[in-house]
Order: structure tokens, then sequence, then C-alpha cells
């Protein structure tokens, strides 16, 4: 979704003879993946799964486990969302790699979830600049089996389309970045993670809950909304939801008097230490 990602030569690179539909969705084309990108896909998979058990929360670990992804061997979309369908009803849909935001919000409204056929090369396995294969399916999927998450990823769908006739796609993306790319959840256990763009890299997935750096801060609708963030390195800033729950009942109402009242306050930095505001919601 996010324009932060776009870096439009990979995408063309690895495109340039696939055509698309209309909502830019395509068959994955399986037959392209080499040797190397299921050698790429198994290295990335063992690295993660290694790191991941104390450090993602049970919803995503539980989802990995429900989907029965391959160590070893690129899923087929098919497979997934046979599974899928029997959990919460989404549907994976392949596509080229980032899309218009109007065509991507239009997807999560209809529980499908977009996911870039290709994967990353070996010399990338610590840093790319577009989102591939690995973060969108690896990272994002598994929660898609989860009820509450689900629903309220089809909810921000919703709000997509809203947002983008108000012209406030600039703090919905900010919703989306801080929780579903880089959200942390309290649990009994301690800070876990949640958030995609941690979930599918090894050096954030330790940095997030052990670095002194970063400042972690309880979950804010109007301060997401306000806060700008990295697209280049760690983030400075992670929000903490205290549950799924919570996370959905707080973006259920209806945010065009939100977009009105804060579109004209300040930004905050991506590492400015501000107050919490949600006592300041209208």
């Amino acid at each position: 979704m996010c324009d932060a990602f776009h870096v439009p030569d990979i995408t063309a690179r690895k495109n340039a003879d696939l055509p698309h539909a209309a909502d830019y969705t395509l068959a994955q084309p399986y037959e392209r993946y080499t040797d190397v990108d299921q050698q790429t896909w198994g290295t990335l998979y063992a690295r993660q799964i290694a790191l991941l058990p104390e450090r993602a929360c049970t919803e995503f670990l539980d989802g990995l486990q429900a989907l029965r992804l391959a160590p070893d061997r690129i899923p087929t979309f098919t497979e997934l969302n046979e599974r899928l369908a029997r959990t919460t009803g989404w549907a994976l849909v392949a596509v080229h790699g980032l899309i218009p935001d109007d065509v991507f919000f239009e997807h999560l409204s209809q529980r499908r979830f977009p996911v870039t056929w290709w994967l990353r090369e070996p010399q990338q396995l610590d840093y790319l600049e577009e989102p591939d294969l690995f973060h969108d399916l690896f990272g994002h999927v598994p929660l898609l089996t989860n009820p509450v998450f689900a629903d309220y990823l089809q909810a921000y769908g919703k709000g997509g389309v809203k947002a983008a006739h108000l012209h406030a796609l600039p703090m919905l993306a900010r919703l989306y970045w801080y929780t579903v790319e880089f959200g942390l959840i309290r649990t009994p256990q301690g800070l876990r993670i949640f958030g995609a763009g941690i979930l599918s890299s090894r050096t954030e997935s330790v940095a997030c809950l052990s670095s002194p750096a970063p400042q972690r801060v309880p979950f804010d609708l109007q301060r997401i909304m306000r806060t700008q963030y990295n697209i280049d390195r760690f983030q400075d800033t992670y929000f903490v939801i205290d549950s799924f729950d919570q996370l959905f009942a707080a973006t259920a109402p209806d945010f065009t008097p939100y977009y009105a009242q804060w579109s004209g306050l300040p930004e905050f930095g991506a590492s400015e230490r501000a107050p919490t505001l949600e006592a300041t919601h209208g």
C-alpha cells in the first residue's frame, strides 16, 4: 500500500512481461520461482522461526501453525486460500508489487489480501526497498487467521475507500504503518510483535523489543495519525496495543470528524517525545 516503499525499477524488472487484470491481480506465476528462490524462502523462514517464538504474539504463531507453511518451499496461494477460507474467509490475490491505494483498499474491503508474487534476491536477505513475497506472506498472512484482526483489516479497507474521498490518506496510512506493519502488543509474558514489517525482519524482530533507543507508547489514535514514520531505518516510535479487541474498538468509529479536527494540527516527528492525546478526542 504505502507509497513510502515505492521503488518502481524493482517491480518493473520482475514483471516486465506479466500482464495483470484491471484490479491489478494475476495468477501466481509459480513456474517462475527458481531453485535459488526456494532456497531463499527456506533461509528467510528458518531465520524467523528461530527468532519469533519468544517475540511474536500468540495469535501470529497460532496463524503460522494453521497455515502450515512449508519451511523449504514457497507455498501456493491456492493451498493457503483453502485454509484461510475455513478460518476467516479471507483470500490471497497475487499482485506485481505495490498497487494504487484505491485498489488496495477495495481488495481489503472484500477480504482479499494482495501479496507480491516475487521474492527478494539472496543478497537482499536483510534489506529490501519494497515489500516482496516473504514480507507480504510470512509477515501479514498468519494474522488473517485471527477473526478479530481479520475483521479489523477489512474495516480498515472500507475506511480507506472513504478516506480517499476526504483527502485523508496520509493520516490513515499512519494507522496502517504503526499497527499492521510495526505494531506491538502487551501480553502477560511482556511485549510481543504483531506488525508484519517487524515479523519479516531478522534485525528489527530483535531491536524493537530489546533496544533502548526507541520509545514504546500506548496506542493513541490521534497521536498515531499525526506522527511521521521512518521508511529507511528502524522505527523511533512503536505503538503498543493491549489486545486486538482494543484495536478494533478504537478504530471502529467514523473517522470523518477526526480528520477534520486533526488535519490542521502540527505533526509529530518520528522520534519526537509527545504526550498521550487520547483524552483530547472530541
